[in-house]
């Protein structure tokens, strides 16, 4: 059984093909360009390529599951929001033209809860009963794990955590509110707030002594330290883990956000958490993309988990076998074996 996974970004489509016979395992992983400002239209085309591209490479699939930025309608299978791609996205279907084009049975989730759903299966998160990820990049994204499951709630919209305000009539955010955590933590924010073009010029600026740069790190920094908080606080994750582009800057962000944590984090003794950087890499939105088609096609992934867990499910919001061994079984093999070439 093998699954094809497709992550939607701002830049880039991240694709990826998992194979699901025996133990799990990824067999191949490319990026190809987004062309957002080409409209709707044709970025779902350029996914569809993507997908053709993928199956060309690296052989037939089962399924496809495709990761998006935002929200959409699941019976649809249309988008509703994506705060962070320009053009007329609401009521674009995406479901039926990939079906069509790829003659394969499309499932759809957001990419941060795809980003979740692995890192939580077989990535920093594997062997937490209860976790939280968020994703740092032009938007912030998240997800919760409770009880072993990535937890959707009864609509299918739980884990907004980047949606939780965090400065009280701050700026807008896009999706229509103000001072959302997304709004005033991005790396767009991260930028604006140090002078900087990049979040790379903002850390190689911070590293050489320019306090602008240092002190915009240590302001989105704690209002991150709050939205953690705030999660740690109402669910008591055993792990945060921390992913995406701004992630990349490594200790130079974690330890801040780690001390705001502290700050702000009464409640909960810090030695009940651990806040973890990511452990699959960019291709993590996209290896839940394909485990997100895997668990939903129950009558042909029942097969593949058979075979490959001897009666172990491993499904969203159905029971999960409860192995906490945090390098164990199915969950950590899925890992990319190395970058595209």
């Amino acid at each position: 059984m093998r699954w094809l996974g497709l992550d939607l970004g701002g830049t880039n489509i991240k694709s990826v093909v998992v194979q699901t016979d025996g133990e799990p395992v990824v067999v191949g992983c490319d990026t190809s360009e987004t062309g957002a400002r080409d409209g709707p239209a044709a970025v779902v085309e350029r996914l569809a390529s993507a997908g053709h591209a993928a199956i060309d490479r690296w052989g037939p699939v089962d399924g496809c599951g495709v990761g998006v930025p935002g929200t959409f309608d699941s019976d649809a299978g249309t988008i509703e929001l994506f705060p962070n791609l320009p053009g007329p996205w609401r009521g674009q279907p995406m479901v039926e033209p990939l079906r069509v084009a790829l003659d394969l049975p499309v499932s759809i989730i957001n990419d941060a809860r795809a980003f979740t759903l692995a890192e939580s299966r077989i990535g920093a998160a594997a062997g937490a009963s209860t976790a939280a990820c968020f994703v740092l990049g032009t938007g912030i994204g998240g997800g919760v794990v409770v009880d072993g499951r990535l937890h959707f709630g009864p609509h299918g919209r739980a884990g907004e955590l980047a949606h939780q305000i965090v400065v009280r009539d701050g700026p807008p955010c896009g999706c229509g509110n103000r001072g959302c955590v997304e709004a005033v933590a991005s790396s767009r924010a991260l930028a604006a707030l140090a002078g900087q073009p990049t979040i790379e010029d903002v850390f190689r600026a911070a590293a050489t002594g320019d306090q602008r740069a240092a002190d915009a790190i240590e302001t989105v920094a704690d209002h991150l330290g709050v939205a953690i908080a705030n999660v740690i606080t109402m669910l008591v994750p055993e792990r945060v883990v921390i992913g995406g582009g701004v992630a990349g800057a490594g200790a130079d962000l974690l330890e801040p956000i780690r001390r705001a944590v502290a700050r702000h984090t009464v409640l909960v003794p810090p030695d009940w958490y651990e806040i973890v950087p990511a452990a699959l890499g960019p291709y993590a939105g996209a290896i839940g993309a394909a485990l997100w088609s895997f668990d939903s096609q129950p009558e042909v992934a029942n097969r593949a988990r058979s075979a490959a867990s001897g009666g172990t499910q491993l499904a969203g919001d159905r029971p999960v076998k409860p192995d906490r061994s945090p390098g164990g079984g199915l969950r950590r093999s899925l890992r990319p074996p190395h970058p595209p070439p």
